[in-house]
C-alpha cells in the first residue's frame, strides 16, 4: 500500500470486519484506563457502543471527551497486524431520535432487532455513546537502521468517509 486510497481502504476493511474497540480514556486527574466494546459505526465513521453509565470509561468521558480508539485484531500472528487508531471525541447520547439511530446500527450489525431507546435513558443503567473522530492513522512497517519498527501513518478522514 502506498496511496492515501489505498490505505483508507484497508482502513476501512479493517473497521469492517473488527466487531470490538478498544477505548482509552482518562480521568481528570490524568489516570488512564482502556476497556474493549462491541461497537459499530455509521457513514461518517462515527463509533457507537452502549456501555454502563458507572463504568470507568464512561466516568472519564463524563469529564474528559477526549478519547482514542484502537481497532485491531488481536489474534494476528506476530509482525502481521494491521490496526486503525483513531483519536476521538466522545459523548453520551441523550437525544431518543440519536439513541435510536446509534442502536439500528450496533444492533444491525449482528442481524438483531434493536431495543427501545428508553431503555437507555433515565434510571436505565447503561448509555449509549458516540466517537466522532479527529484524526486516524494505520500502523506500517519500516526499518531504523535495519531494525523493524513500528510506525504510524495519519488517514486521510476525508476518503475515509468516501
Amino acid at each position: 500500500m502506498t496511496s492515501p486510497q489505498e490505505f483508507s481502504k484497508r482502513a476501512k476493511e479493517i473497521i469492517a470486519e473488527i466487531l470490538y474497540i478498544t477505548i482509552a480514556t482518562a480521568s481528570t486527574d490524568g489516570t488512564p484506563w482502556n476497556s474493549p466494546v462491541y461497537s459499530a459505526y455509521d457513514e461518517n465513521y462515527n463509533f457507537y457502543w452502549a456501555s454502563a453509565i458507572d463504568a470507568v470509561h464512561s466516568s472519564n468521558i463524563a469529564v474528559n471527551n477526549q478519547v482514542f480508539l484502537v481497532i485491531y485484531n488481536s489474534t494476528a500472528p506476530a509482525g502481521t497486524g494491521e490496526g486503525v487508531y483513531v483519536q476521538a471525541k466522545a459523548f453520551q447520547l441523550t437525544d431518543k431520535n440519536e439513541i435510536s439511530h446509534a442502536l439500528q446500527y450496533l444492533e444491525g450489525r449482528i442481524n438483531k432487532q434493536p431495543p427501545a431507546p428508553t431503555d437507555f435513558l433515565g434510571t436505565m443503567p447503561r448509555r449509549v455513546y458516540k466517537a466522532v473522530p479527529e484524526k486516524a492513522w494505520m500502523n506500517i512497517d519500516a526499518t531504523v537502521d535495519g531494525h523493524f519498527v513500528d510506525r504510524r501513518i495519519e488517514l486521510d478522514l476525508g476518503l475515509l468517509v468516501k
